[in-house]
């Protein structure tokens, strides 16, 4: 490995950055290595995790009856379907990755798409990050203490543990993060399965007494109806992860629509199917009262073998854990590549091939998470968020119908589908205003603060020399200690 003087100079100001090159030669990029079944793997191995583990008690806490809460599983599931076909569209005529940051950009300019960026930095990424990892801890140690609960300590310690392994599997190698999160999408739907049997066969047996009086209003409320819905698109969520890695994926006019497709089919399926298992097994008071609502579905139908539900659950948290991990380090590595956030973050292992400072950006904000917050009060907060950048993302695709009909669109989806997406969940931001005001007043806050933070660190360009040698120093000293280089052109 030999070092060499590039001539391109920082976009923040700074000196120029050293350049590393290969010793063989060979070009440094992030290869098409997403085919169809990885592309398929990393859309279910991401919605699949803590979600559909965690979310039915919020969802039913929140929708007031078991009918109802079915209703949102579904509602939720074609809300998603809706949301996810948007994006295959918007994958298919702009082939780049970052996913909603590079669609806000492409759509409505730099500012709205920093402010997306700033959100996903400080708040929304650690904070989901952390609720996947602390349902790893919880369910890996479930088998190590049953009756008991584990500890809160050695969940927290064990949720580090899983957390540092899935960082050290990014940085390492793409094709065996890929190949790992090919078998662990088995593993969360081997789990499913395992669920869903037991739970139907009663039920074909005519265990129904469960479901008697399932659309009971008396405890609907509608101002818990977007909490409920937060639950829901919790547990969805990922059905825009194949987006963030775009440029990764090999024939995306092709992989992007059918993998989406595919892999929602396949979730929403299953979804319904294991709610209406946990209903069979379990009262409404039952679930509301568990704490890990799959080990106490598994205590009362697999006696002994309900054991290895907890592990299969813990690996379906790490498989989520994974692929998350894996598509947004690709959104900070598109931003910087856009100069709004350090040009360390836009580099490349010179071996591996792996963007290693983009995976590792988010460890430290992750790790105060993991020590400071709890999953529910995590997910109420996100959930205002998540709901309210889709919105605007999807309401970029109708922009860019009307400002650009003639960009080219391999993959179109009706107008209802967009239109009918944004207005959900603009009522569900709006009504959330009303259902978690101090939640929804913080997503707000936050969001408003990436305004300031935009001109401060993207507008404002006279810094002093000062402030400019250091910056420069520090991208030199990272690029040299993590052996990273800028991407081959």
């Amino acid at each position: 490995m030999k070092r060499s003087l590039g001539h391109k100079s920082s976009h923040n100001g700074t000196e120029p950055v050293g350049k590393l090159e290969h010793k063989n030669g060979r070009k440094v990029e992030l290869g098409k290595k997403v085919t169809l079944l990885r592309g398929i793997s990393i859309i279910i191995g991401t919605i699949v995790g803590a979600g559909i583990f965690i979310s039915p008690k919020g969802i039913l806490k929140n929708s007031g009856s078991i009918g109802m809460s079915l209703m949102v599983w579904i509602a939720c599931g074609v809300l998603s379907l809706f949301g996810a076909l948007c994006y295959a569209e918007l994958g298919t005529c702009i082939k780049k990755s970052g996913g909603h940051y590079t669609y806000l950009m492409e759509a409505f300019g730099p500012m709205l798409a920093f402010v997306k960026l700033w959100i996903e930095l400080v708040a929304v990424r650690p904070a989901a990050m952390s609720v996947i990892s602390l349902a790893f801890g919880q369910y890996i140690l479930e088998p190590l203490f049953m009756p008991c609960s584990p500890p809160p300590m050695a969940v927290k310690m064990a949720t580090v543990v899983g957390l540092n392994t899935v960082l050290f599997l990014n940085s390492m190698s793409v094709t065996w993060t890929a190949r790992l999160q090919v078998l662990l999408t088995s593993c969360k739907l081997l789990v499913i399965i395992i669920i869903i049997i037991p739970g139907v066969y009663k039920l074909f047996k005519g265990e129904t007494s469960n479901f008697d009086n399932a659309f009971d209003l008396s405890h609907l409320h509608l101002s818990e109806i977007p909490l409920a819905f937060y639950y829901g698109m919790y547990a969805y969520s990922g059905w825009f992860y194949l987006n963030f890695v775009a440029e990764e994926v090999h024939s995306p006019e092709k992989t992007l629509p059918l993998a989406i497709c595919v892999s929602m089919a396949i979730v929403t399926f299953c979804y319904v199917l294991i709610n209406v298992a946990y209903y069979t097994v379990m009262t409404a008071g039952e679930l509301l009262a568990s704490e890990a609502v799959a080990v106490t579905f598994a205590e009362k139908v697999m006696g002994n073998f309900s054991l290895a539900v907890p592990v299969f659950v813990a690996l379906s948290c790490f498989g989520s854990m994974n692929g998350v991990t894996f598509v947004v380090s690709r959104l900070f590595y598109v931003a910087s590549r856009e100069k709004q956030l350090p040009e360390i973050l836009s580099m490349i292992h010179i071996r591996r091939h792996t963007p290693l400072p983009a995976v590792l950006i988010l460890y430290p904000l992750t790790m105060v998470q993991l020590f400071v917050g709890n999953i529910y009060s995590l997910l109420n907060f996100i959930g205002f968020l998540r709901m309210l950048y889709l919105a605007f993302v999807v309401l970029g695709l109708l922009y860019l119908r009307y400002t650009k009909p003639d960009l080219p669109r391999p993959f179109k989806v009706p107008l209802f589908i967009p239109v009918v997406f944004v207005a959900t969940c603009f009522f569900m931001v709006f009504l959330s205003f009303y259902s978690d005001p101090t939640g929804s007043g913080i997503g707000l806050g936050i969001a408003l603060t990436g305004i300031p933070a935009y001109y401060i660190f993207i507008c404002f360009n006279n810094r002093p020399k000062w402030i400019q040698k250091t910056l420069g120093s520090f991208n030199r000293t990272m690029q040299i200690i993590m052996e990273v280089v800028p991407a081959d052109q």
